[in-house]
C-alpha cells in the first residue's frame, strides 16, 4: 500500500481515522572497520574494497575526507568528541539552486542514519540566524515542512516538479530540516533499531548539531533557534533542554571533550504543537463546540455535552502520568483521551487539520491534502535521491506508522514537555507558541491555555495581558492576536502566544506571507504588536 504523506496528528495511532503507512525498507551498506588512509588524491592509489555488490572508495582531498558509494560522492565529517557519529554529506542543487545547500546523513554507530537537508538564507547568510526545523507525527518527515509549508520550494504538478516559494523562511534564516528519530523519511536503521521516546531522540539531535557546526563553523556564532510543528511540540523543548544543559556543563567544565562548542540557543518556536496534554486534551470540547471554527453546530447539543463529560477522567489519567512517569500510567491516559475526546471529532468526517475544509478523500487522499501525496512521488524520483545523497534502493515515506506506534506504546504523547521550559525561560531562552485557529489536531484554545499556566517569572505579567492585534508589516493586515510577556512592547517578548487567523494545522501553508512576517520579526526580536507606521519609526 502506498504511504500517505502528512504532518500527522500527534495521536495518529489511536484515532478512528488511522491509516496504515508504509515503512521505509531500503538497505544501506555500512562500512565496517575501514581505516582512514590519508594520501594525496592526485598521486596515491585509492583504497578500495567490496562488501557484497557494493564498491566503496575513500580518499582525502585538500584536507577533507570523501567516500564514494552507490555512485554518490559524500564528504565525511568526524568529530573527536563523537567517536560513533559522523556526517556523510553532499551538496545538492535542486529546490533552490541560488543558495548553498548540504544534505545527507548523520551516521550513528554504523546502524542508525538520520537524514538532513540544509539551505543557506537567501539574504545575508553570514548574519542570518540558524534554525532547525522539525515536523512531528511522531514518525513524520520534516520534508512536509520543507515542500508543503515554509521551505524554499513547494511541491507542484502532482509531484512532477517543485516551484520556488517566495515566502520561504530561508528569506530570513539558514534552515536545516532534519528527519528524526531514526526510520523517519529517508532516515533508516541497518538492523531495525528504533527510538521510541522523545528524550532519546533529543540526544542524537544534539550530536548532529555539534557535527554540523564543526563542519560549518561560520554558523556557530550565530543565534540558533529550534522550530517545530505538531508533535514537534514534544521534540523542541526536549532538544532545547539537552542543548541548554550541555552548554551549562561545558561552561562549568563538567563536560570535557575536544571540539565541543557552546550552541547559541536563543529561542524555541512551536506551531500548533502538542506540549502539555493535560491542558490541551481538556480544550477539545471548547474548540470543537465554541471555537472560531467549531466542528459541532450546537454547543449544548448531545455531542458537546458528551465530550465535556470525558474531560475529568482524561485529566485525572494524564495527571497520574505526570506524577508517576511510566508507560503503565501514560499509555492508558493516551488511549483514553484520544479515543474519548479526539475520536468523536475525527468521526465527523471534517478535516481535523483545518475544519473550514470538507475532505473529499477520493480526490484529496485520506488526509485531505492532495499535495501531501505528491511529496512522496517527488522524493522517490531517482534524480532527487541522487542529488540528496540517498541510496537508490531506499523508499521515501512521509510518515512511518511503526515509529508512531512505538512512541504511543511508551505513552510518550501523554507526557508533559512544557515542564522543561521554565528553566530555559528563566535563563533567557525565549519561547514563541503560535496556532492556526482552524486546527482541531492541536487547537489554539489549548495552546493558549498551557502557555498561560506556564510557571515562570513572566506568568503574572502574561496572565494580565489581553489580546493585541498582530499586523503584518508588508500589507498592514490584522493576521491574528498576540499575548506577550517580557518584551515591554518594544521586543517580541520572552513568552509569546499568537493566534493566527484563517489558518489550520500548517500555518505557513495557509498563511505563507503572514507566517514569514511572524517568523522574521521573532528572529529579529521585534514586537509583534507594532503597526506599520510604528515599525517604520524603529527602522523596520
Amino acid at each position: 500500500m502506498k504511504a500517505l504523506s502528512t504532518t500527522l496528528l500527534p495521536f495518529l495511532t489511536l484515532l478512528a481515522s488511522t491509516v496504515v503507512l508504509a515503512v521505509p525498507t531500503g538497505e544501506q551498506v555500512v562500512l565496517d572497520d575501514l581505516s582512514r588512509v590519508a594520501k594525496d588524491w592526485q598521486h596515491a592509489a585509492e583504497d578500495v574494497f567490496h562488501k557484497g555488490e557494493q564498491r566503496v572508495t575513500q580518499w582525502v582531498q585538500d584536507g577533507r575526507e570523501f567516500i564514494k558509494q552507490h555512485d554518490i560522492t559524500y564528504e565525511l565529517v568526524s568529530h573527536p568528541a563523537f567517536e560513533e557519529y559522523q556526517l556523510r554529506m553532499t551538496e545538492p542543487t535542486i529546490c533552490d539552486p541560488s543558495v548553498q545547500q548540504a544534505s545527507g546523513y548523520l551516521d550513528i554507530a554504523d546502524d542508525k542514519h538520520l537524514f538532513f537537508w540544509f539551505f543557506e538564507a537567501r539574504q545575508n547568510p553570514e548574519e542570518a540566524p540558524l534554525v532547525l526545523w522539525l515536523n512531528g507525527g511522531p514518525g513524520c518527515s520534516s520534508t512536509t515542512g520543507l515542500l508543503f509549508e515554509l521551505g524554499p520550494c513547494r511541491i507542484a504538478d502532482e509531484g512532477k516538479n517543485v516551484t520556488l516559494n517566495p515566502h520561504s523562511w530561508t528569506e530570513s534564516a539558514n534552515v536545516v530540516f532534519l528527519d528524526q528519530p531514526v526510520n523517519v523519511g529517508y532516515s533508516y536503521a541497518e538492523d531495525g533499531t528504533s527510538v521510541n521516546t522523545t528524550p532519546v531522540a533529543a540526544e542524537d539531535v544534539w550530536a548532529f548539531l555539534e557535527l554540523f557546526l564543526a563542519r560549518f563553523p561560520k554558523y556557530s556564532k550565530l543565534p540558533f533557534h529550534i522550530a517545530a510543528e505538531s508533535y514537534g511540540g514534544m521534540y523542541a523543548p526536549s532538544i532545547a533542554s539537552v542543548v541548554y544543559h550541555k552548554n551549562v556543563d561545558l561552561a562549568a567544565g563538567t563536560l570535557v571533550a575536544p571540539g565541543l562548542q557552546h550552541i547559541n540557543l536563543e529561542s524555541i518556536i512551536v506551531g500548533n504543537g502538542l506540549t502539555d496534554p493535560y491542558h490541551q486534551f481538556a480544550s477539545v470540547p471548547d474548540a470543537a463546540c465554541e471555537g472560531e471554527y467549531p466542528v459541532f453546530s450546537d454547543p449544548q447539543g448531545p455531542e458537546c455535552q458528551a465530550l465535556r463529560t470525558k474531560v475529568p477522567t482524561c485529566q485525572r489519567l494524564i495527571q497520574s502520568c505526570y506524577n508517576y512517569d511510566s508507560r503503565f500510567t501514560c499509555v492508558p491516559a493516551l488511549l483514553y483521551c484520544n479515543s474519548q475526546l479526539m475520536g468523536p471529532v475525527v468521526q465527523t468526517g471534517k478535516n481535523v487539520y483545518d475544519t473550514r475544509r470538507d475532505c473529499d478523500r477520493s480526490k484529496d487522499g485520506d488526509l485531505c491534502y492532495q499535495e501531501l501525496q505528491w511529496i512522496e512521488t517527488w522524493m522517490n524520483s531517482p534524480e532527487v535521491k541522487r542529488q540528496l545523497g540517498v541510496n537508490p534502493s531506499i523508499d521515501f515515506a512521509s510518515c512511518n506508522m511503526q515509529v508512531n506506534q512505538a512512541f504511543a506504546l511508551q505513552g510518550d504523547g501523554a507526557r508533559n514537555r512544557a515542564k522543561l521550559l521554565p528553566e530555559l525561560v528563566e535563563n533567557g531562552i525565549r519561547v514563541l507558541i503560535y496556532a492556526g485557529d482552524a486546527d482541531m489536531a492541536c487547537n489554539y484554545v489549548g495552546n493558549e491555555r498551557w502557555v498561560e499556566e506556564l510557571e515562570t517569572k513572566f506568568q503574572p505579567e502574561f496572565k494580565k495581558t489581553t489580546k493585541q492585534p498582530w499586523v503584518t508589516l508588508n500589507k498592514g493586515d490584522v493576521s491574528g492576536w498576540v499575548r506577550s510577556a517580557g518584551g515591554d512592547g518594544f521586543t517580541a517578548g520572552n513568552i509569546t502566544y499568537v493566534q493566527v487567523h484563517a489558518a489550520g494545522h500548517m500555518v505557513p501553508f495557509d498563511q505563507p506571507e503572514a507566517s514569514l512576517d511572524l517568523f522574521s520579526r521573532w528572529l529579529a526580536d521585534v514586537s509583534l504588536t507594532l503597526n506599520t507606521s510604528e515599525a517604520r519609526t524603529y527602522g523596520w
